[in-house]
């Protein structure tokens, strides 16, 4: 189970950015012919730095965005299609599972002849249904193949205890992107929500309902997502991380909803025995008591058989995928046509057997000198975050030491695993792609309840080695950069110091920042969720926090939708955070010494273009909607100028004078 607190992540915690059609090759990190220098860099450094590149990448028509996370994931995916062509090829080769498991997928005629034949054992498991006391052992068993109605049942670290792995249960099962989708009254959230039916009533039809049948099923879907919805926390609350830990036995659990043999869920669920588990938001789950007290068998079935469906479709036959394609890409985020079926075969790869196909792309692609240049980076940025937390004006000393503690205490991984995860057990055959993602999910099911009751394994990684992200983990206090970011355009061998600490530089100080943001100060140096803060500086802290969720909120995402500040408040903490620590890094590295221009850039004005270009995109208003009521991650626009104008460095650099747009006249900071 994906947990709430597990990842702070630079983009998508985990998500591997999706890339378009066409193949290119990563960029340098900074590129003059992407600026337009007609543009004032003290009225919009993002324009300056970007406009060239927006106005000659437009968004292909597979994409919903289109920026240079995806060039480089596009880079990397070209990477991993040579790597499993050639293993697909190989059927009795050491590479043999990832290759059956990309050629099963890419079997297009092979789905189609098989229609619908592998679904329909899970259908005749729900249609068979006879009374509501067999749900716990059905319910057990979609989640196992990666169904998730209801609610989410795994493994995590505990918040109390973060050496140690206990069972949790969270919120889930609803099919709309987030809670608040279907109580939003605004004409495109109406809009929204009858597509939402439609699409539901479609797919149900496609499995051989007629039309008012289909209607009555889709209906009675989203009166049952409504019902869990109504009781589910906000994203905003969820940040909290005391409003997502509620250690409780099992018992306590069974009051919350009677209605639900738990204790033949779990066993069914083949999880280890154990005591008690955090039942991360309570009130979710008396709702869903309340709802199976009142809900007829014939919905109960209805209910999970769209959400196996659902989640089923992108391996069904092409109805199905494209019906899929058409409501959550193309109505919810504006994509035109989907993507070619071996990109999309790539992502499927990557996620059921991510790090045996890792293992062969950092053989491929990731030198070895790369780990020891970001182990010096990271190491000025401790030294740089160090001497920031030493001379806050703001924070007492008792505090001090705690944030030094904490700093000294976070670990490091780089790259890809030292051990790498053994799939032996995991059964893939080269003929039946929706029975291959379902084991895939099995295995990964059964991977992570196993953990439950034992220590913490704190090499483990959660996202593949040719992910473009990075993330920290305040449970584990660790940063992490996996493979497939450590090239351009964040980390650059070729260019100078200045781009390298603008880019990958800003990128590691995000990622520290992340372990004293809003959430992540709230855990100590060893995971556990603990308020080291004196009173006093908890407050002074809120109140600088307040600063910069006013600031974001106040920046308009599109239409009438502005961002959401108390939802971007970790990330854009962390953004102003990484690029004052890396820009004070590199002054510490070039030790005051006066280098010539670059392209006729000064190093600090290089050092800011490295960190503007990095986020040079284009995205389409329906994204950019979605993503505004959804992504804890501001617009790439803002998270260049909210960050750069709060920077009295930044000023200076590009001489801005007060009253310029750059120049905040009440500048926000954290760290």
């Amino acid at each position: 189970m994906r947990q709430t607190l597990a990842l702070v992540g630079l983009a998508c915690a985990g998500a591997v950015l999706v890339a378009p059609a066409q193949a290119q090759t990563a960029a340098h990190s900074f590129d003059p012919a992407f600026m337009d220098k007609s543009v004032s860099p003290c009225q919009d450094f993002y324009k300056f730095a970007c406009a060239a590149w927006i106005g000659n990448n437009p968004i292909p028509s597979d994409q919903t965005r289109w920026g240079r996370f995806n060039e480089l994931a596009n880079h990397n995916r070209d990477v991993l299609k040579q790597i499993l062509e050639a293993a697909a090829a190989d059927p009795t080769g050491e590479n043999r599972k990832v290759g059956d498991y990309y050629a099963s997928c890419t079997d297009e005629a092979g789905i189609e002849a098989r229609g619908l034949d592998p679904l329909k054992p899970e259908l005749a498991r729900i249609g068979g249904l006879e009374n509501k006391a067999d749900l716990p052992v059905l319910l057990a068993h979609l989640h196992e193949i990666g169904v998730i109605g209801f609610f989410g049942f795994g493994s995590q670290a505990d918040f109390k205890n973060a050496g140690q792995n206990i069972a949790a249960i969270e919120q889930g099962g609803l099919g709309l992107p987030d809670r608040d989708y279907y109580f939003k009254t605004d004409p495109k959230s109406v809009e929204q929500r009858d597509a939402y039916v439609g699409h539901v009533a479609r797919m149900f039809a496609l499995l051989g309902d007629a039309p008012d049948a289909a209607a009555a099923k889709a209906k009675a879907v989203l009166t049952v997502e409504t019902a869990l919805a109504k009781d589910a926390l906000t994203r905003v609350r969820r940040r909290d991380p005391s409003a997502v830990y509620h250690k409780q036995t099992t018992a306590e659990l069974a009051a919350l909803a009677p209605s639900f043999d738990w204790v033949g869920y779990f066993r069914a669920t083949g999880a280890p025995d154990f005591a008690d588990l955090n039942v991360a938001e309570p009130e979710f789950v008396k709702a869903f008591g309340a709802a199976l007290g009142i809900l007829s068998l014939d919905d109960l079935k209805t209910y999970l058989s769209w959400h196996l469906v659902h989640h089923a479709a992108p391996m069904l036959p092409k109805a199905f995928d494209d019906e899929n394609f058409a409501f959550y890409s193309q109505v919810l985020s504006g994509a035109k046509e989907q993507q070619p079926r071996w990109r999309r075969c790539v992502i499927a790869t990557d996620r059921a057997l991510g790090e045996a196909l890792g293992k062969l792309y950092v053989a491929k692609a990731y030198p070895p000198e790369a780990e020891k240049r970001m182990g010096q980076l990271i190491a000025d940025l401790k030294v740089a975050y160090a001497a920031d937390i030493r001379n806050l004006p703001w924070m007492g000393a008792e505090t001090k030491k705690r944030a030094l503690e904490k700093l000294d205490a976070m670990a490091r991984k780089i790259g890809h695993p030292e051990t790498w995860r053994d799939y032996s057990t995991l059964d893939v055959v080269r003929a039946d792609y929706l029975t291959n993602s379902f084991n895939a999910d099995r295995f990964e099911t059964r991977r992570d309840l196993g953990k439950i009751g034992k220590p913490v394994d704190r090499q483990e990684w959660s996202v593949s080695p040719p992910t473009v992200n990075a993330y920290y983990s305040p449970l584990h206090n660790d940063i992490n950069f996996p493979a497939g970011v450590l090239q351009p355009p964040f980390f650059d061998p070729s260019e100078d110091d200045a781009v390298n600490y603008g880019a990958i530089g800003v990128v590691i100080g995000h990622e520290m920042t992340h372990g004293f943001d809003d959430r992540g100060r709230q855990f100590d140096k060893a995971g556990n969720l603990d308020d080291w803060w004196t009173k006093d500086d908890a407050r002074k802290f809120e109140t600088r926090a307040s600063c910069i969720a006013e600031q974001y909120s106040d920046y308009t995402a599109i239409d009438d939708v502005k961002l959401n500040g108390r939802l971007t408040l970790g990330e854009n903490t962390a953004d102003n955070g990484g690029a004052h620590i890396a820009f004070q890094a590199l002054q510490r590295r070039l030790q005051g010494r006066k280098l010539a221009p670059i392209d006729g850039f000064t190093p600090d004005q290089r050092f800011f273009l490295g960190f503007a270009q990095v986020w040079c995109e284009n995205i389409r208003p329906e994204e950019a909607r979605t993503r505004a009521l959804t992504d804890p991650h501001s617009a790439a626009r803002y998270r260049v100028n909210g960050v750069l104008s709060n920077m009295p460095e930044f000023r200076t650099a590009f001489a801005c004078k007060p009253g310029d747009a750059m120049v905040r006249p009440n500048a926000c900071r954290v760290w």
